[in-house]
């Protein structure tokens, strides 16, 4: 069994957001986005199911014509081909954990 400890594997880049793939195989992958403040991953469209869990800091979410602000702990589902980003503007660094499966 393998086992991920996310206090090991979060990392941080100055100029470009930090993206571990975690596990990836067919029935799911499991991406770790650090962003330090002001980056952003750019609204986007995906035909599989997501969720984004907030791991650490806070942000601004994107899901279809919702806006949302979440701190850690926060998950945000997101179904398939729907508008998804996020952004580290709260001032403080933003780690998100992309959890991605296939729609049958």
């Amino acid at each position: 069994m393998e086992i991920l400890d996310l206090k090991k594997l979060i990392k941080f880049y100055p100029n470009k957001i930090s993206r571990e793939m975690l596990t990836d195989k067919p029935e799911m992958r499991v991406a770790l986005m650090c962003l330090e403040p002001g980056q952003k991953l750019a609204p986007h469209k995906a035909p599989m199911r997501l969720l984004m869990y907030v791991v650490e800091g806070k942000g601004t979410f994107t899901v279809g014509d919702e806006i949302i602000e979440a701190d850690e702990k926060t998950c945000l589902p997101c179904d398939p081909m729907v508008q998804h980003g996020f952004t580290a503007d709260r001032g403080e660094r933003l780690v998100v954990m992309a959890i991605v499966t296939p729609v049958e």
